[in-house]
């Protein structure tokens, strides 16, 4: 019963913010230690919690608790979310559909309304649920559960700014027809500011293993301990994100981050994932109902090359000969069907109701690693945490067997054959081993630790997409077809998603102020502020 209350409230929720997205100014967060008290224990209050449900539901939309509609969005919305940009623009995921007869997003030729749904799913659902969320906790006297809001907050808003570039967030007030957008330097520094709040209000609860907003929380489960750790391991992976555009800061986060008590996500049961609500995958769908997605022609190279013991995990073989296929991103399937593509390409190991990983628990590994290649005080060796990483990455994925014959292994990607027969072969990637070598050149490290850590964030595609764009690694395989070359670098690959559409219809002259802080044309070519990586 409190279940189903829980889902019809944000049901009701969800079509009140439908339509909210805006900023104004709001008085900033200046948040001292907290000690837990035992007014600040009374959490568990509907008109909060079903907000910040609201908010951990609209991450990645997916048709949740046995309705078919759009209520927290559906495989449609997925689709247009992640499925036709950063499921592809990471390298795990290709497309088979037949849309458009092949010229769409895939070679860059973008299409309708394809890329409004992670400002129209996201950003326009989760800043007003904050808001509600934050000012209710004021009423209550629960700074903390204001600290596990803005948390989630966080973690949802980098991936937008990270697909757009200029969002309105620094002075966001829900409500406000004043869109005002700042640039992703100060989206970032606030980003910073927020999550150096957050730890420090939650750091306590950590400690006394006091529960936040427990009937309300579909990641942890209101586990206030590994809240403090998922906020600690965000900050590391956004300092990382900076290191390029502004090293000192960078620095500074990362060191706040490893000096932090309540440390990292370790161990395979810290990752990230949504359960205790019912879901229909939607990936699972695109693939499996719809025949529109498969491996991707990278994942095929890396993971067929190395012999990944994670290769049946992620995937099944291909019908026609028990081997794991790919396909490359730009290929025209038009003239495909279902039998064909599942005797040729192979699909992904889920299921309907898999669940949707946030984040991994190896990844903390692979940024300490990164720490550590570059000098920083992480607290221990690129090379160990690099392969405490893997370690961990195998356990999150059931592989008991190999992993030390894997950690050791000088093999490299192979060259890409088209199993299609479509033209798509392409030359070996990269000659990368899995093997750490201490002696190697720092680039070559790290691309080792990035391939690696790209690897264990199979299905997480947003930061793929955004690593890939940072560093330049794993090299992935160009699109076939590049339909925008005046404007988007084949070789390059696409740096970014244009505004939606929508924006420009409702408030034209704030967009033209948001591409005016991006510094370039509002395309697929022009870079990020962080996207400053001199060697890429």
């Amino acid at each position: 019963m409190i279940m189903k209350s829980i889902i019809k409230y944000t049901f009701i929720v969800a079509s009140v913010f439908a339509f909210a997205a805006c900023t104004d100014n709001f008085e900033k967060d200046n948040t001292n230690p907290y000690e837990a008290t035992d007014d600040m224990l009374q959490t568990d209050n509907l008109t909060v919690g079903s907000f910040f449900s609201q908010m951990e539901l609209r991450m990645v939309p997916f048709t949740a608790g046995g309705q078919q509609d759009d209520s927290y969005g559906s495989t449609g919305s997925y689709q247009h979310f992640e499925g036709l940009c950063s499921d592809w623009y990471s390298g795990y995921v290709a497309p088979t559909g037949t849309w458009a007869n092949g010229n769409h997003n895939g070679n860059y030729y973008f299409t309708g309304t394809w890329g409004n749904s992670m400002y129209s799913q996201n950003y326009t659902q989760i800043m007003p649920a904050w808001s509600k969320v934050k000012t209710n906790a004021e009423k209550n006297n629960t700074p903390q559960v204001t600290a596990l809001a803005t948390v989630v907050k966080v973690y949802a808003m980098h991936r937008v700014t990270d697909q757009y570039g200029p969002i309105p967030y620094v002075n966001y007030v829900a409500g406000s027809i004043n869109n005002s957008f700042n640039s992703q330097e100060d989206v970032y520094k606030k980003f910073f500011n927020e999550l150096d709040s957050a730890i420090d209000v939650l750091t306590p609860f950590a400690s006394s293993g006091t529960k936040i907003l427990e009937k309300f929380d579909y990641i942890y489960q209101g586990n206030s301990k590994k809240w403090a750790k998922f906020a600690n391991t965000l900050r590391l992976r956004l300092a990382l994100r900076v290191v390029y555009a502004d090293p000192s800061l960078a620095q500074q986060e990362a060191e706040k981050s490893f000096s932090s008590t309540v440390g990292f996500l370790e161990d395979a049961n810290d990752r990230a994932t949504i359960s205790g609500v019912t879901i229909m995958n939607p990936l699972w769908e695109q693939a499996y109902s719809w025949n529109e997605e498969r491996m991707s022609s990278s994942m095929d190279a890396y993971m067929n090359g190395y012999n990944d013991p994670r290769l049946s995990k992620y995937f099944v073989a291909a019908k026609g000969d028990s081997k794991y296929h790919g396909i490359r991103l730009g290929i025209n399937m038009a003239s495909g069907n279902a039998d064909y593509i599942g005797d040729k390409i192979s699909n992904f190991n889920i299921s309907s109701t898999s669940t949707i990983p946030y984040m991994s628990a190896a990844e903390s590994y692979f940024l300490r690693a990164e720490a550590a290649l570059r000098g920083w005080n992480a607290g221990g060796t690129a090379k160990d945490f690099y392969e405490k990483g893997i370690k961990v990455s195998m356990a999150e994925w059931g592989v008991t067997s190999g992993v030390e014959a894997y950690i050791a292994s000088t093999a490299q990607p192979v060259a890409f054959v088209d199993n299609t027969g479509k033209g798509g072969d392409a030359a070996q990637p990269s000659t990368i081993t899995v093997a750490y070598d201490e002696k190697a050149s720092f680039e070559q490290n790290l691309e080792r630790i990035i391939t690696q850590k790209w690897i264990a964030n199979f299905r997480i595609s947003p930061e793929g997409w955004a690593e890939f764009r940072r560093t330049g690694y794993p090299k992935l395989f160009p699109t076939t077809r590049n339909s925008n070359a005046g404007t988007i670098n084949t070789n390059l690959q696409i740096r970014r998603m244009p505004y939606p559409s929508t924006l420009y219809d409702n408030n034209s002259a704030a967009v033209q102020e948001a591409v005016k802080l991006l510094g370039g044309g509002d395309n697929g070519g022009t870079k990020l502020w962080w996207d400053k990586n001199p060697n890429h």
